[in-house]
């Protein structure tokens, strides 16, 4: 009994994806516009499987995951101008990965390019943690040259998410 109200939960949270989330079968480029406009720099995403939905309390799974960044959207890059460059943060999407399969993305309508994620660290209390090995959660672009940015998310049950933010939006100081 207790297995089928779980089951349902399960349903009832997977159908709750923000406006602008699909479905990402396998062999989806995570990258592609669409099936003509995709390219090498959109590779990776071939051939992804989608991974069991158990909660585990540690938020490593789409389930536990989805909710929290559909509420927090508006916080998942920021732009910083520093030493004369302009930064782009995704601090804040690292900071769930472990429900993820991949992710991209698109400065000023260039195409989608997939970012790599650092790994979950499931061995840790804490596995979304960003450690020093994991590398920095930014790109550096020409100062004031980002003017928009797009991500792409693809969660591990392979649901899709995405948001465009404009510059202003997003520009810490």
């Amino acid at each position: 009994m207790l297995d089928f109200m779980f089951a349902i939960l399960a349903v009832g949270l997977n159908g709750a994806v923000s406006q602008g989330a699909k479905a990402a079968g396998p062999g989806a480029n995570l990258g592609a516009e669409s099936a003509a406009g995709a390219g090498a720099e959109n590779a990776g995403n071939e051939g992804l499987v989608a991974e069991p939905q158990t909660p585990s309390g540690k938020f490593t799974t789409a389930m536990e995951i989805r909710p929290i960044l559909e509420a927090t959207k508006a916080s998942w890059v920021a732009v910083r101008v520093y030493d004369g460059q302009d930064l782009v943060y995704v601090t804040h999407l690292w900071s769930w990965r472990c429900g993820w399969a991949a992710m991209a993305i698109s400065i000023n309508g260039a195409p989608l390019q997939d970012w790599p994620l650092p790994p979950c660290h499931k061995d840790l209390a804490t596995p979304n943690a960003v450690l020093e090995q994991d590398g920095l959660p930014y790109r550096a672009m020409p100062e004031g040259s980002v003017q928009t940015v797009k991500v792409r998310v693809v969660y591990d049950d392979l649901k899709v998410d995405e948001a465009t933010f404009e510059r202003g939006a997003v520009l810490i100081p």
